[in-house]
């Protein structure tokens, strides 16, 4: 029995695209070793203990707040097993096919080696299938910073930058994950592939909340979005070093707004993740808040619009009609979504106040 035939919600509430999550059965179908062997020492929120358990479409449909319709999302590569990226990408393939979830996949591929070619086209006969996260070697303190320039696999590594080129071959996006200091390092490397279509995750990840840091983060924010193919999520503002703050997490958002503009930012989630840190709800309520500040009164139904529901649909080319009026047209539009030959039906989840 499949679950994609749950109750409308009324016409007035939001519709509703998480453009990243991550689901994981824990079944023995995907083998994901961070969460099923030794837990990863110093992970970047801490102790995730509780994640460490099956999170499917049904629960992230269960998470939205009251007065929100989730209509599609986009599921990014959870660190499944390395030599499983196929068998990733072909079993969310089939969660889509029985939930309605996701509306597309962004893999993973294994930037400067010889498979990568391969890995690609296995992936492409998904339908599901828009792009890949291959993470760059990174320092884990900005001071360390420079001790990884130039390393194998890192941002100036020609051999691993060959895979950009592979993306930028298939028309494959690529979803940039690197801590704040590398951002202006990723700037320089992308100048080099001006067809590629990126999205940053987590909000460039600014996890150095010290003026130094934030003044490092800002700039390299700015240097990505002075590149019209680059987009960025608003998602993930855990850090590994300081408390929660929504305040504080709800200014560093108001400036992504306004560093990318309306038309460049996604909701994302990042659950389960994120679920460490913050409710499904509070983060929503945080980034529409953000909205709210950074906009004026005539402009913020639109404005909403565009970042929780139309620029995934543009960025990830999804199958799922755009709301956006007449003037944004041609800006945000579904005409260039891919077809999806498995279900697509709208759907909603039984609202509950999220508890993770």
């Amino acid at each position: 029995m499949t679950d994609t035939t749950l109750r409308h919600e009324p016409s007035h509430s939001q519709p509703l695209i998480d453009a990243h999550h991550h689901f994981w059965a824990l079944d023995g179908q995907v083998a994901y070793p961070w969460l099923e062997e030794s837990p990863v020492e110093n992970f970047f929120l801490g102790d995730y203990a509780t994640i460490r358990r099956p999170f499917m479409a049904t629960d992230l449909k269960r998470l939205v707040p009251e007065g929100f319709r989730l209509v599609g999302s986009v599921h990014c590569e959870a660190e499944a097993a390395r030599s499983q990226a196929l068998e990733e990408t072909r079993w969310i393939t089939r969660q889509q096919a029985t939930h309605a979830l996701p509306s597309a996949h962004v893999g993973w591929a294994a930037f400067g080696t010889d498979e990568c070619a391969t890995q690609l086209d296995a992936q492409r006969e998904s339908p599901l299938f828009r792009g890949v996260r291959a993470k760059p070697v990174t320092a884990a303190t900005p001071q360390t910073r420079q001790s990884v320039v130039g390393a194998s696999g890192s941002l100036q590594d020609p051999r691993w930058c060959e895979g950009l080129a592979l993306l930028t071959e298939h028309d494959l996006s690529w979803d940039l994950r690197v801590p704040a200091w590398h951002l202006e390092e990723a700037a320089a490397t992308l100048a080099d592939f001006p067809g590629l279509r990126v999205i940053l995750n987590h909000s460039g990840l600014p996890w150095d909340r010290t003026p130094q840091g934030l003044a490092q983060w800002r700039a390299g924010m700015r240097e990505l979005a002075d590149n019209p193919n680059v987009a960025v999520k608003l998602s993930e503002l855990g850090t590994p070093w300081h408390a929660w703050d929504a305040d504080a997490n709800r200014e560093l958002l108001c400036e992504v707004l306004d560093i990318f503009g309306v038309q460049r930012c996604l909701f994302a989630s990042n659950f389960p993740v994120s679920g460490l840190k913050v409710s499904y709800g509070d983060w929503l309520a945080l980034v529409t808040s953000a909205i709210e500040q950074t906009t004026s009164a005539d402009l913020r139904q639109n404005t909403l619009d565009k970042v929780l529901h139309d620029n995934a649909i543009h960025w990830y080319r999804l199958p799922i009609t755009a709301i956006a009026s007449p003037t944004d047209a041609a800006a945000v539009t579904s005409s260039t979504a891919t077809s999806i030959t498995t279900s697509t039906t709208t759907f909603t989840a039984t609202h509950k106040t999220p508890t993770a």
